[in-house]
């Protein structure tokens, strides 16, 4: 055996140094079998962990040894048969030999602490495979070992063998009664049963003395530990150790006694000995020994226990109410003592305390809800009432985890509160109402910055926990809010004025009050949810003015809403002017979120739109504000456009022009990444600039009166961007000239954002409709295009082009589509499968907006992009993303096809140049409504046939109407006959069909409209076509053949396939 003990140590220590080159792979399988077989090399494992050198020292090194207890761990591991008796002796045996001389007589692992949680869990893991049946006295022989008769030690118990003792039984805790540690684990039956049975005789056997165990080390490290600190220990290291060791096994110690309080008997853990013991630890020198003691009496307050008088009873001889009152007040004041002086142990042990009576509130709630007892509910009624005092005063802790640990309960209470008011009309009583105040103040004080701090260079982390307190804070005003309205309303814009008119009247008024002030002007519209929206939120009409007479209307002379009042006074205060910037930040969301009350109090708008033109907003010299100011300016300039006269739109616009220059930067690109790609992607500050070219764009096309004006005007503000193109345009010599590329591209996007600041192109034009300047646009356009065809090689370039003549289309209408021929061809040109998609897209955006003046384009255009798109789907598919771009490519064409048909457009199709192309297309329509592997391909695919067949399947109408003859394309029927209908009974009777799928399910729903499509579309010839014709020659018997006919004619959409459904579904059954 030495000699595989020798090899095993050599394995072990070459799998633990990664620079064993191939040997280092080799160890570790080698490791990894002997792991795998451990029911033949576990005394190898026993052997290398427990030998000794003659001098008792360990003969074998740490990781090792280590390794040993991991095959042991794995052959005692969801072993549920009992070991063979020679087995089970060799190993107590050793076992019990190992923690005399190691723990009893040794060091306990001194050189090696981290064997001493594993050789507990490895142990653990044997006593759970023995306990029932091989090694009932477990316990005993451990206890024998905790004090033996030969001690002649000046400490009463072992420490080492205490702790160990401890360990397991923490371990076995964990094992048998962890609803999370099984929870992380598969299920097993037969582990379930053994370890449920394992637990049950435990407590049949051993509970009692196990608790006895515990409770006597314990009370005996107390007196050791009261008996050391009350000796001088000065420089006695030796006394020092000592008290280190006594507070170690006390602390482990009340651990061990919280595993095990949930799952035995709470007669033997809640003794008149017990909890005086628990409260005396509770506020012990020790940190450690507190925290132990506060999840102990955690573990008690939430046991389960069967009657609710029981449970009070428990809570009652507790007395955590007036105890966790006096640790609250005494803690607090030991922190106002310490200062700026943070103690984060101490801060710990009040986050405990917290959290203990969060859960010591939340069982008293539990009980008010559950008990059917009137003495019970009222008890707890009234112990609640005592606590919720301390509740808000853990709340109102400066440390927001302190102040959290409430929360839980809290929303408890509050939801109580809502049920009872919505239960009853009477008034809220006094002493909930007072809680209720007091809650807000406390709320009120917490919504607040600390002083402190900086909100712009704080961290992400610490600024997000702060917003998410803020959320909940809101969460807890919600719901006082549905409680007693008036109260809350009265006391948030109570605070939001006062601090606003102090500030107005000249007091001094500290920073994160008046960011507070503005906070709370800024939710409460959320928070008062009194239904209104637009201008009533803020102003009290008589009646509700009609939408047509809204401009006309004079708001100023009706009085605002509470809300309203809130927002005057905020834009009056001037506190805009706050120098901080937390605090202007605030003001521009806020005035930003409220567009609607400047059209109520218009004189606010100037006052507003001045203080973000100036160094508070707009030209702020810290580059980290002003992109959320670019985006606040554009949405109030957006929401508020038709209240802003043109000669604030000239000032505005001759403010921001020094900010309408392209910044292009360059970010770090690692040498694998697309370059171009990764510098469009990368956030910039150019994506926050691209708010203003839009914005300017805004302001442009507020001068439609003046159209000459209007011109000039766009000039002024596009020819600085069409000048920088053209100038970066020449300088483009290749791919690596990446500036003056990127430069075109933020032009071209900045382009697009200046038209995207118009209003869309009107359908129908009204008759006094003045459009915008179509010069200056088309020679926007042409300059892209000129760009494009310059530089299409350039996939950054084709997707800002696209972008921006989406734009510029959608503002001027058809005056440009000229251009649309040689822009689609220059955007194909070097189109990747991944943009066609994009490209498809762009098309079908601009049948929707331009329609029949799309038909030219897309007589050209459809040919070679089905050719193009054909070609790609017949691909093979090598990956997932190749599947995913097939898959994506597909559904964009068929939702082009259908755009196209629904825009009546469908004449490209049998035009002179496509006409050749009909039957391809249809063929190619078919296979994919055939295709089962894509549902969501199929159901499209229905969707044209159908159009197709309500359009070209028209019968011919003799002296009718010519247009409706027109449509109809000759010999469409027949191919409808022979080949879709086929098809469509050939999908619904494929093996492949799955009804349990509901894509499938919506296959059907659009075959079954396919169906009456061609039936409505060719009426009796139909009726006909099913009975006498195609269902027969399916085998079909002729009544039910007239049957499917008549429903198909008869029935409405849905009752039909609600019929063919179940005709399938019966169908399959059958077959």
């Amino acid at each position: 055996m030495d000699s595989e003990l020798n090899q095993l140590v050599q394995a072990i220590l070459i799998a633990s140094d990664p620079t064993s080159g191939n040997l280092h792979q080799q160890a570790l399988e080698y490791l990894a079998t002997v792991q795998q077989n451990s029911p033949n090399t576990w005394r190898l494992a026993l052997s290398l962990f427990v030998e000794c050198n003659p001098d008792g020292s360990r003969k074998y090194p740490p990781q090792a040894r280590f390794f040993a207890l991991r095959v042991l761990d794995e052959f005692f591991d969801n072993r549920f048969d009992p070991l063979d008796d020679e087995s089970f002796q060799t190993l107590r045996h050793s076992l019990i030999s190992y923690i005399q001389s190691e723990y009893l007589y040794g060091s306990a692992e001194s050189n090696a602490p981290f064997l001493r949680n594993k050789f507990s869990h490895t142990l653990t893991l044997f006593f759970l495979c023995t306990y029932l049946e091989q090694w009932p006295t477990f316990f005993a022989d451990l206890f024998s070992l905790i004090r033996p008769s030969e001690s002649t030690s000046q400490s009463t118990f072992n420490s080492h063998v205490s702790l160990l003792f401890f360990h397991i039984v923490l371990e076995i805790s964990g094992e048998v009664a962890d609803q999370m540690i099984k929870a992380a684990r598969t299920f097993s039956a037969a582990r379930h049963g053994r370890d449920t049975r394992v637990r049950d005789a435990v407590r049949e056997r051993d509970a009692a003395s196990i608790n006895e165990a515990v409770l006597v080390i314990v009370a005996e490290g107390v007196g050791r530990m009261t008996k050391l600190r009350k000796m001088d220990v000065g420089g006695a290291a030796t006394s020092a150790q000592d008290l280190d060791s006594a507070e170690e096994v006390v602390d482990y110690g009340i651990r061990t006694f919280a595993s095990y309080v949930g799952w035995i008997d709470i007669n033997l853990t809640v003794t008149p000995t017990t909890v005086p013991l628990l409260f005396t630890l509770f506020s012990d020198a020790s940190l450690p020994i507190r925290l132990a003691t506060s999840g102990a009496l955690t573990k008690i307050v939430t046991k389960g226990l069967k009657e609710p008088v029981d449970k009070l009873q428990l809570i009652k001889v507790l007395s955590l109410g007036q105890v966790l009152d006096a640790l609250e007040t005494k803690t607090r004041g030991e922190q106002a003592i310490r200062g700026s002086d943070v103690d984060e142990g101490e801060e710990s042990y009040r986050e405990a305390l917290g959290r203990l009576l969060n859960v010591f509130g939340l069982e008293l709630c539990k009980l008010i809800e559950e008990s059917t007892t009137d003495d019970v509910r009222n008890d707890a009624n009234q112990l609640l009432s005592q606590i919720l005092p301390v509740l808000l005063r853990f709340m109102a802790d400066e440390y927001d985890d302190t102040c959290s640990t409430i929360f839980p309960l809290l929303q408890n209470v509050l939801g109580s509160y809502k049920r009872q008011r919505k239960s009853s009309s009477d008034p809220l009583d006094d002493t909930k109402r007072s809680f209720l105040n007091s809650l807000l103040n406390v709320i009120l004080q917490k919504l607040k910055w600390d002083e402190e701090a900086d909100p712009e260079d704080v961290d992400e982390d610490d600024r997000g926990a702060f917003e998410e307190l803020r959320k909940d804070l809101r969460t807890f005003m919600d719901s006082a809010l549905v409680i007693d309205q008036q109260l809350v309303s009265d006391a948030l814009s109570s605070l939001a004025l006062n601090t606003l008119n102090a500030f107005q009247n000249g007091v001094q008024v500290k920073w994160h009050d008046a960011e507070l002030a503005i906070y709370l002007v800024y939710i409460f519209g959320e928070i008062n949810k009194t239904g209104s929206k637009g201008r009533a939120a803020f102003c009290q009409t008589p009646a509700a003015v009609a939408k047509e007479k809204r401009k006309e209307t004079d708001y100023s002379e009706y009085p605002l809403t509470r809300h309203g009042e809130m927002l005057y006074a905020l834009m009056q205060s001037g506190i805009s002017s706050y120098p901080h910037k937390a605090v202007a930040m605030q003001f521009f969301e806020t005035a930003a979120r409220y567009g609607d009350f400047f059209k109520v109090r218009k004189d606010c708008i100037v006052p507003t739109l001045r203080a973000m033109l100036d160094t508070r907003g707009l030209h702020n010299p810290d580059t980290r504000l002003r992109p959320r100011v670019f985006y606040l300016f554009h949405r109030f300039i957006k929401e508020d456009r038709n209240e802003i006269s043109t000669d604030v739109a000239i000032s505005l616009l001759d403010n921001i022009r020094d900010l309408l220059t392209v910044e292009v930067e360059l970010p770090e690109i690692e040498d694998e990444r697309e370059p171009l790609t990764e510098a469009v992607n990368n956030p910039s500050m150019f994506d926050s600039q691209l708010y203003l070219f839009e914005t300017a764009g805004t302001l442009v096309s507020l001068f439609y009166k003046e159209p000459e004006r209007a011109s000039a005007l766009l000039l002024s503000v596009v020819k600085p961007l069409l000048d920088q193109m053209s100038t970066n345009l020449r300088a483009v010599k290749g791919p690596d000239d990446l500036l003056p590329i990127l430069t075109v591209h933020h032009d071209i996007m900045a382009l697009g954002n200046v038209a995207k600041g118009y209003p869309d192109y009107p359908s129908p034009v009204p008759d006094n409709y003045v459009p915008p300047p179509l010069d200056v646009f088309s020679q926007v356009a042409q300059a892209i295009l000129v760009s494009l065809e310059a530089m299409n090689v350039f996939r950054v370039v084709r997707d800002a082009t696209r972008f921006a003549f989406t734009r510029v289309l959608a503002t001027t209408g058809p005056s440009i589509t000229h251009l649309i021929p040689p822009l689609m061809a220059n955007l194909l040109a070097h189109c990747e499968p991944t943009e066609l998609n994009d490209f498809m897209n762009f098309i079908g955006l601009l049948v929707h907006k331009l329609l029949n003046e799309m038909f030219d384009v897309l007589d050209q255009l459809i040919g070679p992009l089905s050719s193009h798109i054909n070609d790609l789907l017949s691909q093979p598919i090598t990956g997932t993303d190749d599947q995913f771009t097939h898959t994506e490519t597909k559904r964009a064409y068929l939702t082009l096809l259908n755009s196209i048909m629904s825009a009546g457009l469908h004449g490209i199709f049998i035009s002179d140049r496509n006409k050749g192309s009909l039957e391809t297309l249809l063929s190619s329509m078919q296979r994919l409504a055939e295709d089962l592997s894509d549902p969501s391909g199929q159901r499209i695919a229905y969707q044209f046939l159908g159009r197709c067949v309500s359009i070209w399947a028209q019968p011919p109408i003799a002296n009718g109407n010519a247009q409706a003859q027109s449509q109809g394309l000759p010999g469409f029927e027949r191919f409808v006959y022979e080949r879709l209908i086929p098809a469509s009974f050939g999908v619904l009777s494929s093996p492949q069909f799955n009804f349990k799928d509901g894509q499938m399910l919506v296959v059907l729903h659009e075959i079954c409209n396919f169906l009456q499509t061609v039936s409505k579309t060719r009426g009796e010839e139909t009726f006909s076509f099913f009975a006498t014709v195609f269902l027969p020659s399916q085998n079909w018997p002729p009544e039910a053949a007239l049957e499917f006919a008549t429903k198909l004619r008869d029935l409405d959409s849905k009752a039909f396939k609600k019929y063919l459904a179940d005709f399938v579904r019966a169908s399959r059954s059958s077959s």
